[in-house]
């Protein structure tokens, strides 16, 4: 049999043992937790990059460059361009909520524009996780052509935190059992809708869906009602083939006849009214229906 001093000698090394494990399970967990932050903070920047390219273009400009992203404060970042532009509060708002809702620690963040020629905050707005209480102001309204800077400060996620807790406290069994816990709870969290107040954007061009418009560069395009609802099918499911059956169903059912050169013939239609953003397009997908190609930068 054993005797007790050996039954605690065993017991001591199994809970060393466990608790090495734990350790080394711990350190890996933040290093991984490391590498996957300076990840993520690479793949924003670039999101923003795309987020003042889509305004450029939106400007009517697709030549001038976007200054390198700076990193101005922790969590905060600032857009810069080569030159002036002018841009639409609208399109701001609607192009950073699409950009952004591909990092999913993004649910939170301040936008505040300046204008490197005055002082004081040219236009600025803050986005949370719920709609309800969204900060948005002057929508509608253009902004004169200046030169501007975009800063977009984020709420640090409680990641972040326990893992400089872990870093700077010497606590590696706390972030493992954070770690753990906290990513089970952000495989849960939702993405911000890319659709706000019935406007999309397509490329460098919104539609105003209740409004039945188009916009891009300034100009407005005006839609008839069945291009609009046409339209908007599209436009919900962006890069995805629409039936030819459902089209007609959705559209004509109602009127009591169906046509099917109708279609075709309002199809032809959008195609000329989208032709002003290359990067869109209604393309035939053979035997099936249409699919509106919307084409990454």
């Amino acid at each position: 049999m054993l005797n007790g001093r050996d039954f605690m000698s065993r017991k001591g090394k199994y809970l060393a043992g466990t608790l090495f494990v734990v350790f080394v399970a711990a350190i890996c967990a933040a290093f991984s937790m490391a590498d996957s932050d300076e990840f993520n903070i690479a793949r924003r920047e670039i999101l923003l990059r795309k987020i003042a390219h889509e305004l450029l273009l939106q400007s009517g400009d697709s030549t001038s460059r976007v200054l390198p992203i700076k990193n101005i404060a922790e969590n905060e970042y600032q857009i810069r361009f080569e030159h002036a532009f002018s841009f639409q509060a609208d399109s701001l708002v609607n192009t950073t909520r699409r950009v952004l809702a591909k990092d999913p620690d993004a649910n939170h963040y301040v936008v505040t524009v300046l204008n490197s020629g005055e002082s004081g905050i040219a236009y600025g707005y803050a986005i949370s996780n719920n709609k309800k209480d969204d900060i948005v102001t002057c929508v509608g309204r253009k902004q004169p052509q200046a030169h501007y800077l975009i800063n977009i400060k984020f709420k640090s996620t409680v990641i972040h935190t326990i893992k400089d807790k872990y870093l700077l406290g010497g606590l590696p069994l706390l972030a493992f059992i954070g770690f753990v816990f906290l990513s089970s709870v952000k495989g849960r969290r939702v993405v911000p809708e890319i659709q706000h107040d019935g406007i999309f954007t397509l490329g460098a061009m919104l539609f105003d869906a209740k409004n039945r418009k188009l916009m891009i560069n300034g100009n407005t395009i005006v839609l008839t009602g069945t291009e609009s609802r046409v339209l908007n099918i599209f436009a919900s499911s962006p890069n995805q083939t629409i039936e030819r059956s459902r089209l007609q169903k959705e559209i004509w059912e109602d009127e009591g006849v169906i046509v099917g050169r109708s279609l075709d013939m309002f199809i032809s239609k959008l195609r000329k009214k989208l032709e002003p953003e290359p990067g869109v397009n209604l393309v035939v997908v053979r035997a099936k229906g249409y699919k509106l190609e919307i084409t990454a930068v």
